[in-house]
């Protein structure tokens, strides 16, 4: 089914842990963006929980613009606040992004028309290919990606997707309620000790092609930023062991 690309009407869905020092730029950033496009939108701030003042600068934003409005849960990690805010889309379309905005909102451009198209049900930007753009990337995090990906393949037959990591996807909007409801690994029903959740974006699309929905991977421009909450040998053996989990969970 094709969709119109005049004003298509996209939700925006942006998960924050503790990101008080950028996302009042960002969300300005996103608000202009999509507004000077003429988009139909809103955008769904989905709180992880924060410590900080991130929830009372988003809420701002919000006395200025009443497209943008404020999800607050409990700290569990990104992948069921990412889920909490893409259930709550009431738009045709849903693109969640990280709030560092290390994908620019502006590459959303490159997206939507798989979408509008009606050739597939989602759009996911990818780091790979020689199309794409990495910007201030270490070397040993590229490498490191590269590996994950890799045995990520090794377990799931995961098709063409060469990135699932990259926080910058785009689904049509009863294909991501369906997808994000039948999380399991990272779904509600699922027990945490911790609030990890890194290979939750795995989950969402090995779901995706499961379910026989059509996914274009699209080569964006990226920025790497540096970040505390991430230790790559760490947090590689947690997100293999969940790959695992997701297979055992879904089969096949």
């Amino acid at each position: 089914m094709s969709m119109v690309n005049e004003k298509i009407g996209i939700s925006v869905v942006i998960p924050t842990y503790n990101e008080a020092p950028v996302i009042e730029a960002n969300l300005r950033e996103v608000v202009d963006y999509l507004s000077a496009q003429g988009y139909d939108f809103e955008v769904i701030v989905s709180d992880d929980g924060s410590t900080d003042d991130t929830c009372a600068r988003v809420n701002s934003i919000i006395a200025e613009h009443d497209c943008v409005r404020l999800l607050q849960n409990r700290h569990r990690g990104k992948g069921p606040t990412v889920t909490a805010g893409v259930l709550a889309a009431i738009k045709p379309c849903v693109l969640f992004a990280d709030a560092d905005l290390a994908t620019p909102i502006s590459e959303l451009d490159k997206l939507l028309p798989h979408l509008t198209s009606g050739d597939y049900d989602a759009a996911i930007a990818s780091r790979e290919g020689p199309e794409a753009v990495r910007v201030d990337e270490p070397l040993i995090r590229h490498i490191m990606g590269r590996i994950f990906n890799k045995l990520i393949h090794l377990i799931l037959p995961m098709g063409d997707i060469e990135d699932t990591q990259c926080g910058f996807k785009l689904f049509r909007t009863e294909v991501a309620h369906d997808v994000f409801g039948r999380l399991k690994v990272y779904g509600d029903v699922a027990e945490f000790t911790v609030p990890f959740t890194g290979a939750f974006d795995v989950e969402v699309l090995y779901i995706a092609m499961l379910r026989s929905y059509r996914i274009q991977p699209v080569p964006v421009t990226w920025t790497f930023f540096e970040t505390t909450r991430i230790s790559a040998l760490r947090d590689s053996y947690k997100m293999a062991r969940d790959v695992w989990r997701i297979r055992r969970a879904h089969g096949k």
